[in-house]
């Protein structure tokens, strides 16, 4: 955990979804009772993890998109779990730099819209170092590296402007499980990952402070140091 003038970070390391949502619940309930003090700077938190194999199904998701059933999954010791946050089904698994920002985006001053246009380009900002020619699609939220392959999947939930939920961007992540769904509802659409178009093992330490700088420079650089 560390922290800096405006955002706290937590490195979560390995951890169950269900926990992760936990402490996601925590401090985002704490930054809604910061509403009410007009002192307030801390712009929020940013918690970096991996977890282990688990589908989640957002909101506006369709039950018939995971394809496996419940005696499958148990056989392959994938958990599975609603979720509050926008989007359809994804996966989550080892090596996959999971980050779960929690920002009060009025103390940042950018709308919704704004804010998940800047997670998709701290992302590609990051590929992008990695000679990686990511962009974004129209109507489908995420990063991807052309207009079949996805390599980052994105959603979220914002309740007074602060946000939860967040971004998974697949580092060295084992793609077979995508194969057990509709990857976020789209289909004809393939995943890949960092190992898979560089044939590189980053660890996620280094791609989570790449991912971490550029964020700092999309979101803090116009506030007061």
């Amino acid at each position: 955990m560390s922290y800096n003038l405006h955002w706290q970070i937590h490195s979560l390391e390995s951890i169950r979804y269900a926990d992760a949502l936990k402490k996601q619940q925590l401090l985002f309930e704490e930054m809604l009772q910061q509403k009410n003090n007009p002192d307030r700077n801390l712009v929020g938190h940013l918690l970096f993890c991996e977890h282990p194999p688990v589908f989640t199904l957002g909101k506006n998701g369709k039950t018939n998109h995971l394809l496996i059933d419940a005696q499958t999954l148990a056989n392959e010791n994938i958990e599975y779990f609603p979720a509050d946050r926008g989007g359809d089904i994804t996966y989550h698994g080892y090596g996959q730099l999971v980050l779960y920002p929690i920002l009060d985006l009025d103390l940042l001053k950018i709308g919704l819209r704004q804010y998940v246009h800047t997670l998709e380009q701290a992302v590609i900002q990051t590929l992008q170092l990695l000679n990686l020619p990511a962009q974004r699609l129209e109507k489908a939220a995420g990063v991807w590296l052309n207009p079949n392959e996805k390599i980052c999947a994105l959603g979220i939930k914002a309740s007074r402007n602060v946000t939860m939920h967040g971004l998974a961007l697949n580092v060295y992540t084992s793609l077979k499980h995508f194969d057990y769904i509709v990857a976020c509802g789209l289909e004809g659409k393939k995943t890949t990952s960092i190992l898979e178009k560089t044939g590189k093992k980053y660890p996620l330490t280094i791609i989570a402070d790449m991912l971490l700088l550029q964020l700092e420079q999309l979101l803090l650089n116009d506030l007061p140091q």
